[in-house]
């Protein structure tokens, strides 16, 4: 976990926290700006088209990182009613937060390239990177509430659109059963490492 290493070793786990916090604070702030940018203001109004980490942190989600090493940031809110086109805007609100993870992750992967991995800044690049396409990869399953859901229900057609959207109630309790049984790992982990080793870590 990772807590065991503020004690084994404080360095890295100052560097894997600050990565963290960068990756869901860049995640969320994507889905606010597209929000935004998509003429919805409920995000804007709340203080969340920020990079700030106070404006994205949920206080659970944060206990649950520096405790297990994994967590989450507070949601994004948006209004679909202020949306020109709801379901097509409502996809790309989602996917603006997992493609910003694998972008920032790219962009910092050419750095790691000059710099390598052994040093203070090459092993915060590294941590950074990781947690960014661990965070992209994972919301883009296609369960509620994870942005996949919303992504997936934007490319289907208004009937089968309308089948999909009921099935967002069960979405916790599916997704729970799927990290528990440990059924994420089987897609999940293959892409992670597919990413990592096409940016060169």
């Amino acid at each position: 976990m990772l807590i065991s290493l503020l004690f084994q070793q404080p360095a890295v786990f100052l560097l894997v926290v600050a990565a963290l916090v960068i990756s869901i604070s860049i995640h969320e702030f994507s889905h606010a700006k597209v929000a935004d940018f998509l003429g919805d203001d409920t995000a804007r109004l709340l203080g969340r088209v920020t990079l700030n980490p106070r404006a994205h942190l949920d206080p659970v989600g944060s206990v649950l990182l520096l405790l297990a090493g994994f967590g989450w940031g507070r949601p994004v809110p948006f209004n679909p009613i202020n949306l020109h086109n709801p379901k097509r805007d409502s996809a790309l609100i989602a996917l603006a937060g997992p493609t910003s993870n694998l972008i920032l992750a790219a962009v910092l992967s050419i750095f790691v390239r000059f710099v390598g991995t052994t040093s203070i800044i090459g092993a915060f690049l590294y941590f950074t990177i990781f947690y960014n396409v661990v965070l992209g990869v994972f919301n883009l399953i296609p369960v509620h509430p994870l942005d996949g859901f919303k992504v997936v229900g934007g490319l289907l057609p208004p009937n089968l659109y309308m089948q999909w959207m009921q099935f967002a109630p069960y979405g916790i309790y599916f997704l729970l059963f799927l990290i528990v049984t440990g059924a994420t790992d089987v897609v999940v982990r293959p892409l992670i490492n597919y990413l990592l080793t096409l940016l060169g870590l």
